[in-house]
């Protein structure tokens, strides 16, 4: 037998997940953060998480140069 083909091996990458709600909440999150409204941060943060978002994703938003044009 292959072992390489074997059902039991376990992969090394992880499948990007495209699950509406966790990009939809990933959207909300953004255009909050452009429009300052940082009160509802917390929440599209929360929905983006329960829904598979990774930190690195969330991370990425929160630290876009874009949203800083003077620094």
């Amino acid at each position: 037998m292959n072992p390489t083909l074997s059902p039991g091996i376990n992969t090394r990458y992880r499948r990007r997940s495209r699950n509406p709600v966790k990009l939809t909440a990933l959207i909300y999150l953004r255009e909050a953060l452009i429009e300052e409204r940082y009160e509802n941060c917390p929440e599209f943060i929360a929905i983006a998480k329960e829904f598979g978002a990774l930190d690195e994703e969330i991370r990425v938003l929160l630290e876009n140069p874009r949203r800083h044009p003077n620094s």
